[in-house]
């Protein structure tokens, strides 16, 4: 097979007649007009769902049958592990704060991450990194189940705070 041939018959493949395009115009316009009525139908989803009420009672149920806050003080300093993932993790949770309640509600830039591009990956990296100090912190408490108890309680936290604003 010649290569300029099978690549003529690839670009012609995928060009469309002219009539084609204002075809296609015409029929993007169309559905554009009838997704913005459909847009105005639609209601805001209510904060409070199924969802969120799952894993905030889920978060529950684990703080309450695993002893998490007793657990957390029996461990706070046996384990550099958990003092370097609760550092990480405060760092996280700052720059959060700095960015919601700083830049958008008080200086009103909403698009933060496009003005200050590099704190959200630090965020998520630092965030990471603590979630794996306190799982290697208190794997020798729950062993297998130290992930699941963490993920459920961050999920709590996050469907809790999705509740308030």
């Amino acid at each position: 097979m010649d290569a300029p041939w099978a690549r003529e018959q690839l670009r012609r493949r995928y060009v469309l007649p002219t009539d084609a395009e204002a075809r296609l115009d015409r029929e993007g316009d169309a559905r554009r007009e009838t997704s913005a009525a459909v847009e105005k139908k639609e209601k805001p989803l209510p904060r409070l769902n199924i969802h969120s009420g799952f894993w905030i009672l889920a978060s529950i149920i684990v703080t309450y049958y695993v002893d998490f806050f007793k657990t957390l003080k029996e461990n706070f300093h046996t384990s550099s592990w958990f003092l370097l993932g609760s550092a990480l993790l405060l760092v996280s949770l700052s720059i959060a704060v700095y960015c919601i309640v700083y830049l958008e509600w008080y200086r009103g830039i909403t698009q933060y991450d496009i003005r200050y591009p590099t704190l959200v990956p630090i965020t998520t990296a630092t965030f990471i990194a603590a979630g794996i100090c306190l799982n290697v912190a208190l794997w020798s408490v729950w062993s297998f189940f130290t992930p699941l108890l963490l993920f459920t309680q961050f999920m709590g936290v996050v469907m809790f705070i999705s509740l308030l604003g």
